[in-house]
């Protein structure tokens, strides 16, 4: 691709390409040769100051490292609590569970209507909706207010047990 620029006080015509390309000043910055020579400016310690644990080879610390001081991080108070039987349900709630026409809903039909992510993950049914046709529903948990409306419709709650589903 070439293109063609005119000069106005030489009237000459220069033509740009590929093949007159310039790299930009300063663009590649020369190596640091260390260790050859004091005449080089990195000679003798080769730019690692004198002496100590910055000086040696195999100087690698961890992150926070603070010179054998105590880290900051060490010094910090911890807080706080993670339970590791804690229970992450994907939550649906009884309006979404109101518009599926089937009635028998459970974590397989759920993930197929895209209402959960994984049917193989735990499921919680919330909700405050008054249901008007009878559904049977399976899940891992139910709140007291979504339990006491689907029997109020006249439907079932199934509690599954997590090995239970397919």
């Amino acid at each position: 691709m070439k293109k063609r620029i005119e000069k106005k006080d030489k009237k000459e015509v220069q033509s740009i390409g590929l093949f007159n390309l310039a790299v930009p000043k300063g663009a590649h910055k020369k190596r640091k040769y260390l260790g050859r020579g004091s005449s080089s400016g990195h000679g003798k310690t080769s730019t690692r100051g004198s002496k100590g644990q910055t000086s040696r080879a195999g100087r690698h610390f961890y992150l926070g490292f603070e010179g054998g001081q105590s880290p900051l991080i060490r010094k910090m108070p911890k807080r706080g609590f993670v339970s590791i039987f804690k229970k992450d349900f994907q939550i649906v709630s009884l309006d979404s569970i109101a518009k599926i026409k089937e009635s028998s809903v459970d974590p397989v039909l759920l993930e197929k209507k895209g209402l959960i992510k994984d049917k193989d993950k735990l499921v919680k049914v919330l909700g405050n909706k008054e249901l008007k046709a009878p559904f049977t529903v399976k899940a891992h948990a139910f709140s007291k207010q979504a339990a006491e409306n689907i029997k109020k419709a006249g439907g079932t709650t199934e509690v599954l047990t997590i090995n239970a589903i397919s």
